[in-house]
């Protein structure tokens, strides 16, 4: 019986998530579903989301309602053939629910935990999913962390070994930046490689992390398999300044939320919890005086100083840029006229945070390029 009949379950996106509440089913019942269809939304203290379908076949049964607050791995739905009887549904049910416990805390940790290394005197903090033969890194961007690839993260992992780390000044690593430069960076990355005795890796970065994955692959390109440049750095002059002295001088939640709502298309996601974390960050000491040397170097006077575009037409690899056509940050004519040897995707309707507002998008793209 179970063979036929498939769990739909609340994710976890983020280190931090243990539950999350039913926003609203964007699919009907006895509705025919494939895999990566999204299903349902999921409101999370940190940030909404909608939550994919994993098996081909019917929505035969949604356990969970609007309203309902599900812990990580609690039974949304239900998806089977349309042949599989109510009978079998309902007994499929009454058995995950009678013996589902919710992970626990050393559960969780084991599962995902963070580590820290030393890198050429940079502590370095990182995660790691998947253990693929080809290896991954995820590099995000100004003022982020490797939390922001919550919804990529693992979907990323079924290929690859995959691992997401915090760059100089960010996140929990060092606030010790050096000259702040993108070469500085790109060389933190390309050490932090060799440490993990990886001689190649495709480099998926983010805005400035795709400048810096670039400037990777303009000193080192054999330490590159491929380059995922998601609304990158470094292939114009244009920037928003204003964005990057609001982020670095906001101190309080109103200075702040109108600058981060920037990011997204549509910005009731900017939650409170996403502000205050961000706040938190800001707070630490050394933060601040980090972010403005990065940004006094990275696009003094509101303008990017470090223009990479020309390198894309030098090198061997594969190169794929995607954008969001709604981007308040780094405009989308950024990805027009590149050289021929480059795949570009624009989703109309996301913003500079393409990779979370069309996740489900953007990780089948990174994965058929990698494919």
């Amino acid at each position: 019986m179970s063979a036929k009949i498939y769990t739909f379950t609340m994710p976890k996106w983020g280190l931090s998530m243990k539950e999350g509440k039913v926003a609203g089913w964007l699919a009907e019942e006895d509705a025919p579903v494939e895999v990566g269809a999204e299903l349902v939304e999921v409101e999370t203290e940190k940030i909404n989301g909608a939550v994919e379908a994993t098996a081909t076949g019917v929505l035969r049964r949604q356990v969970a309602a609007a309203g309902d607050v599900l812990p990580v791995g609690g039974l949304l739905a239900v998806i089977a053939p349309a042949d599989v009887s109510d009978a079998d549904i309902d007994a499929f049910v009454n058995e995950f629910q009678a013996n589902f416990v919710p992970p626990t805390d050393d559960e969780e940790a084991a599962g995902s935990a963070t580590q820290t290394v030393d890198v050429s005197g940079y502590a370095i903090r990182y995660l790691q999913h998947g253990d693929g033969d080809d290896v991954a890194v995820l590099i995000h961007g100004f003022g982020g962390d490797l939390d922001g690839w919550l919804f990529n993260h693992e979907a990323l992992a079924a290929q690859c070994t995959v691992y997401a780390l915090d760059l100089p000044g960010h996140g929990g690593s060092t606030k010790d930046v050096g000259d702040g430069s993108l070469g500085t960076m790109a060389g933190v990355v390309n050490d932090f490689l060799a440490m993990l005795d990886v001689p190649k890796a495709h480099l998926v970065g983010h805005s400035m992390g795709g400048a810096v994955a670039l400037e990777l692959a303009r000193q080192q390109v054999d330490r590159v398999q491929s380059l995922t440049l998601i609304a990158s750095a470094g292939l114009g002059t244009e920037i928003d300044g204003e964005y990057i002295d609001g982020f670095v001088g906001a101190d309080r939640r109103k200075e702040l939320k109108p600058h981060l709502q920037k990011l997204f298309a549509d910005p009731k996601l900017v939650t409170r919890q996403l502000i205050d974390d961000l706040l938190k960050y800001k707070r630490l000491d050394g933060v601040k005086n980090s972010l403005r040397t990065i940004a006094d170097t990275f696009c003094p006077g509101g303008t990017q100083s470090s223009v990479l575009r020309d390198t894309l037409s030098e090198l061997s690899i594969p190169v794929s840029v995607i954008w969001g056509g709604r981007d308040q940050i780094l405009p989308a004519a950024h990805a027009e006229g590149l050289p021929s040897n480059v795949q570009t995707h624009v989703f109309p309707d996301a913003g500079h945070m393409v990779y979370m507002e069309a996740a489900a998008d953007v990780n089948r793209t990174i994965l058929s390029f990698w494919g």
